[in-house]
């Protein structure tokens, strides 16, 4: 981004750029519709559930995915219909989950008391279900598991009469409709042959029972636009092949990818706000943390680029760049030999919109600034939290 924005930037803080997320959305429907008549997007609001992000990935033509009662509602507060919302999960409520059903959600139902509140529908009508089928990565794509038994905690298994047991239960409604099956898995590798395999898997199922279906929601984890990595049309390609063997290629697809479309879209900066000379370091501390941008504090490494406003600065053997908490460990990375940086100097890590929003912990300084890059400009479309909006609904 420009120098000159970044110096407008209230540090710390994250930026969304809508361009970015509206390519990414535009491209997957692309790459959709070269197979399917009938597909869908839907923006995984667990993986990013920033109110304005989740308005834009409406505008751009996405369905909000959701796994909670409070996800549902945040969906419909950001303008989403119902008929527009995929309900996945186990963390429906009932009074939600028939809710979601007579209005005209997706449900994908994921539990044994789901199936039972199906009994609850009024019979003089007909309600259309999908359900989750348990994916085990060892059995259907050894390469891409980890480790020998690599299963699910998700969906009905197949392998025992789970899977069988449900089918029957919905079968003895009248008013209930099976039209969809749930295969979302997430494999780390996000290769191209773990989804050829689970899609396969999913169409031995739906040949299996003799299911005459609508849709198969094949899930997310998949890579987003980067280099080097499969695009959308490889992995859409794989998928309309897979069901095209068995003949199945006249489903519906929904996909709801997270990574693929948040984290390429979201950058984060911080700025240095003091520097120590220790005996073999230089320590810069900073004003944002890796609690913000790895909530889990896994990553080895992050697409940094450094702003200095002294660009003819002395190399220096070592720089460890540390965060604003109180933490020992919340120090972010490393520079070897690099120009020294000072106070004021702004650092930008890209491709940080995915899982960081949504898992911020309010630890020491509570949730940053937000804005949003546009055609239009830069605007800010979440304020800094301050103790007023933390002690909200809070008795003292």
């Amino acid at each position: 981004m420009d120098k000159l924005l970044i110096n407008t930037l209230q540090t710390p803080c994250f930026l969304l750029d809508e361009k970015e997320l509206g390519r990414g959305i535009n491209e997957f429907y692309r790459s959709l519709k070269r197979h399917f008549a009938h597909c869908i997007v839907g923006y995984s609001v667990k993986t990013n559930s920033l109110p304005y992000a989740i308005v834009k990935a409406k505008d751009f033509g996405c369905f909000a995915e959701v796994v909670s009662d409070d996800e549902l509602d945040l969906a419909l507060e950001c303008g989403y219909k119902m008929n527009e919302i995929i309900f996945n999960g186990p963390m429906k409520s009932k009074a939600r989950f028939l809710d979601a059903l007579k209005r005209g959600a997706i449900v994908n139902i994921e539990t044994h008391r789901e199936l039972a509140w199906l009994k609850e529908l009024p019979s003089d009508g007909l309600y259309k279900i999908g359900i989750r089928l348990s994916v085990n990565i060892s059995d259907v794509s050894l390469e891409d598991a980890e480790g020998e038994n690599d299963f699910s905690r998700f969906g009905f298994n197949d392998e025992t009469e789970e899977f069988s047991n449900a089918l029957e239960t919905v079968r003895s409604i009248p008013h209930v409709e099976l039209v969809g099956l749930h295969i979302h898995r997430t494999s780390h590798s996000r290769s191209v042959r773990f989804y050829k395999r689970s899609v396969a898997y999913a169409a031995s199922v739906i040949k299996k029972y003799h299911l005459d279906l609508d849709y198969l929601d094949v899930g997310g984890g998949y890579y987003g636009i980067f280099r080097n990595a499969p695009t959308f049309d490889d992995y859409v390609a794989t998928i309309y092949e897979s069901l095209q063997k068995q003949g199945l290629e006249k489903l519906a697809i929904i996909v709801e990818p997270g990574n693929a479309l948040t984290a390429s879209s979201f950058t984060y900066y911080s700025q240095v706000i003091d520097v120590k000379q220790l005996p073999d370091c230089r320590i810069l501390t900073t004003d944002g943390t890796r609690n913000d941008i790895d909530p889990f504090f896994h990553k080895n490494g992050y697409m940094t680029e450094i702003n200095r406003a002294n660009e003819s600065g002395q190399v220096v053997p070592l720089q460890i760049v540390a965060g604003a908490t109180c933490l020992e460990y919340d120090q972010l990375f490393r520079l070897e030999n690099q120009q020294e940086m000072e106070v004021g100097d702004v650092i930008e890590y890209k491709n940080v919109g995915a899982y960081t929003l949504s898992l911020t912990p309010m630890f020491i300084n509570y949730f940053p600034r937000v804005y949003s890059l546009s055609s239009d400009g830069l605007k800010l479309v979440r304020d800094k939290w301050t103790a007023k909006e933390y002690i909200q609904k809070s008795n003292i």
